[in-house]
């Protein structure tokens, strides 16, 4: 009987941690989501940057390759600082510095690879993960907001929005926000 009640008072356990690593977002994430952040999709800056790294038509090898190379570099080498510190990088960085809620911006060209971030993500390649997938669409774009997750990195509770980059009525690329659901 007592290892019966045991078990259960285990799995209760189990069952409130993994509830408490998948929240939804609250609903001013949304509202930010439908708003301010899915106009910025429409940047110019934004959308010039994604265009002309959408132009050079690299294949998915390549960008595989360097995805791959990305996630074995440690700290940050001069690829990745040039995404940081490209014009895009620097209009990221004063959209982040605007809001103290932004934790992090990155944006995605039609295939999910990295444009310009204001900051070191995990990975260079976006387009197997749902943030790229479900926001571009298959250029047809949509919202997608993540469920509430703590980053290590950021030492905060942190919700991804993801918001079509559009040109001319199409999505060509992604913009993710990193939202600090403490500070929004």
């Amino acid at each position: 009987m007592k290892t019966r009640i045991l078990g259960c008072a285990l799995l209760v356990l189990v069952m409130t941690v993994g509830m408490a690593s998948a929240e939804q977002a609250p609903r001013k994430v949304y509202d930010l989501a439908e708003g301010q952040l899915a106009a910025l999709g429409s940047d110019p800056v934004i959308v010039e940057a994604v265009k002309a790294q959408n132009a050079k038509g690299m294949s998915l090898a390549e960008i595989q390759a360097m995805d791959e190379k990305w996630m074995n570099t440690p700290g940050v080498d001069p690829f990745m600082k040039a995404l940081m510190d490209s014009e895009l990088g620097k209009h990221l960085r004063t959209l982040q510095e605007s809001k103290d809620y932004y934790a992090e911006i990155f944006v995605m060209d039609n295939q999910g690879a990295n444009v310009g971030m204001t900051d070191k993500t995990s990975d260079y390649w976006q387009g197997d993960e749902a943030k790229f997938q479900k926001s571009f669409s298959n250029g047809a774009g949509a919202i997608f907001v993540d469920e509430v997750e703590f980053d290590d990195s950021t030492q905060a509770y942190l919700v991804q929005v993801s918001v079509p980059v559009v040109d001319g009525g199409k999505a060509i690329g992604a913009i993710t926000f990193g939202i600090d659901v403490d500070k929004i």
